[in-house]
């Protein structure tokens, strides 16, 4: 359960109309279907999950996102910014900001295209995925506390010096990137399927796979998954509008986020049916059921969506359904494994 907060709304704007509805979709398909992603990221497999299944009496599959090359599934949606941007764009550098993952996945992108890149990222982000970025030939910027005053600084330098700023979430060509891991796991499990599990930090995983799922698969439920100490696509739906948040907790720093992103938003608010919350214990008891099952230790962020597949088998009871969760990320600073340990057993399980 989320902790009442004070929220501020900043969209007075309108949804688009439904009459526009089923041509933007269709318009997001054909952009995810063609979005240029194996040009570096690579097929993730649908790992079909023992014990969890076992546990829970249904067929958990797991989408392995935290097996690419940066450890994580944003070098699908850089890598298509990218990959689209003129000639002369490219030329004048790119320039983000991110927690992490993306600033990898765009540094990756700018690396396999020759386009340099600035990534301004949080004084509090970990160490690993500053070393990451630095290790595929971007500059690392350390400045603020956290995400939006990262992303202000950014914005600032791109304007100041002519980066091409690449989002890190709102953005239709990163959003299609980010697509394509539908794409995939409706191709690699084509049966029955209750819902699919997505982790929420700014939503652009969200939105290119809620938007492609209920273009093929409408009668799939798309279940988005954020931490309770940074649920803003949960709050701008109860208010139909975005909100910030007035704080985020960092423990999931994939997600650290206090504004559902724009076009983001025009998206969740039709084609995702619910968004659950989940508490840092029950993210860590995830991390360590995933890691029963395949050995490999995901992110605080990575592991949100088993989080919210366990909270939700708990509360509707159901049985013999087959359920997708995506496992996003495993940039986890090895420093805080012992945290995440210790707090795995605090959830009710």
């Amino acid at each position: 359960m989320t902790t009442a907060l004070s929220l501020s709304s900043t969209d007075t704007e309108t949804d688009p109309s439904d009459d526009d509805a089923p041509a933007r979709l269709r318009t997001l398909v054909g952009s995810i279907l063609s979005a240029p992603v194996y040009d570096v990221a690579t097929e993730t497999p649908l790992q079909f999950a023992p014990r969890l299944s076992s546990d829970l009496g249904n067929q958990v599959l797991l989408k392995r996102e935290d097996l690419q090359p940066v450890f994580s599934f944003k070098i699908r949606g850089a890598y298509t910014r990218v990959a689209r941007l003129s000639p002369s764009e490219r030329a004048r550098g790119v320039i983000t900001a991110s927690a992490g993952n993306h600033a990898q996945g765009l540094a990756l992108a700018a690396q396999r295209l020759g386009v340099r890149a600035l990534i301004v990222m949080p004084t509090t982000t970990p160490k690993l995925k500053v070393e990451g970025v630095c290790a595929r030939g971007a500059t690392a910027l350390l400045h603020g506390d956290g995400f939006p005053e990262a992303l202000a600084h950014a914005l600032q330098l791109a304007d100041k010096y002519g980066y091409t700023f690449v989002p890190p979430f709102d953005d239709p060509d990163v959003i299609a990137g980010q697509g394509t891991v539908a794409v995939e796991l409706l191709r690699q499990h084509q049966g029955a399927l209750h819902a699919v599990f997505v982790p929420v930090g700014g939503g652009g995983l969200i939105a290119g796979v809620a938007a492609y799922i209920k273009y093929l698969r409408p009668e799939v439920r798309v279940i988005g998954v954020e931490s309770e100490e940074s649920a803003c696509l949960q709050a701008a739906l109860a208010a139909d509008a975005r909100v910030v948040l007035p704080a985020v907790g960092r423990f999931a720093d994939g997600v650290a986020v206090a504004q559902i992103g724009k076009l983001n938003f025009a998206f969740c608010r039709r084609y995702v049916d619910e968004v659950i919350t989940v508490s840092n214990d029950a993210i860590c008891s995830a991390v360590r059921r995933i890691y029963d099952d395949t050995r490999s230790i995901t992110e605080p962020s990575g592991a949100l969506a088993v989080a919210g597949l366990r909270e939700y088998v708990r509360r509707e009871g159901i049985r013999d359904q087959t359920l997708i969760a995506i496992n996003s990320g495993a940039n986890i600073d090895f420093d805080r494994l012992g945290q995440v340990i210790e707090r795995s057993g605090s959830a009710t399980d």
